[in-house]
């Protein structure tokens, strides 16, 4: 499969990570279902995609966008709480995110959801996970195209940040592997390629800041410094755009 064959995206999910991979999608012409649970869900994504701060109409304020192209992108945009609607699509990427107890993401709410669609979708198809985190083998093993699965965790929010990290199993195909590479590039990104490995230890990204907060909170529980001395030390002494802990009153981390 090659990029001209995608003729349409289902994508898994509707929240910020969903929203922001369907705004990439459309804008760079590609049809695009997106699924989630319920017509609140979906009808928030389409808000957020349009009116959020980095939605379409604000680029059409900052002249970066026209109201002809807007209305085109959002022409190739569906979404549907059924989950059939996505059967004849040529590739799927999922973006479920966690569950009520706090996680970022939900092993087996993925599980559960790549063994539902490969039953519903059409065998030729290509499956992708935007895990940031599990390993993409795991996720692979419940489905009978084990050969056309990958990884592909784009940055938050997904329509501005410019990496993609692409996850190759011992078992993905090259074609596989070179259409999401070719797709990455087409939405203005930067893919990286790696190797997916056993143990949900994440991958470049986020195994390095893991680290990197693990050491500092060691900093912090030692009394060497406080957080924001944490945060100059990296900012100022190494030239880091942020430092690890994040900043302001409504800040948040996902790191443990």
């Amino acid at each position: 499969m090659k990029l001209e064959d995608v003729n349409s995206i289902g994508i898994l999910g509707a929240g910020v990570m969903g929203g922001g991979i369907a705004q990439c999608a459309i804008l760079a012409g590609k049809k695009v279902m997106v699924r989630d649970l319920t017509d609140e869900i979906c009808n928030n994504a389409r808000e957020v995609i349009l009116n959020s701060r980095f939605g379409f109409n604000g680029a059409i304020q900052l002249g970066k966008m026209t109201e002809e192209s807007r209305d085109a992108a959002m022409s190739r945009l569906s979404l549907t709480t059924d989950v059939h609607d996505l059967k004849d699509c040529d590739l799927i990427i999922e973006a479920i995110g966690g569950g009520d107890d706090g996680a970022i993401e939900n092993k087996p709410m993925k599980l559960k959801v790549w063994a539902e669609m490969d039953e519903v979708v059409n065998k030729e198809a290509a499956f992708a996970s935007n895990t940031s985190f599990f390993t993409i083998a795991d996720l692979a093993a419940v489905t009978q195209r084990k050969d056309r699965f990958i990884g592909m965790h784009l940055f938050s929010p997904a329509n501005i940040m410019k990496l993609v990290e692409v996850t190759r199993t011992e078992d993905t195909s090259e074609d596989v592997v070179q259409l999401i590479v070719d797709l990455t590039k087409s939405w203005g990104k930067t893919p990286i390629l790696l190797k997916d490995v056993p143990g949900d230890t994440g991958f470049v990204g986020n195994r390095i800041m893991k680290a990197v907060r693990r050491e500092a909170d060691k900093l912090v529980e030692e009394g060497v410094g406080t957080r924001e001395d944490v945060n100059l030390a990296m900012t100022l002494g190494f030239r880091w755009p942020a430092g690890p802990y994040p900043q302001g009153p409504n800040a948040r981390s996902g790191w443990k």
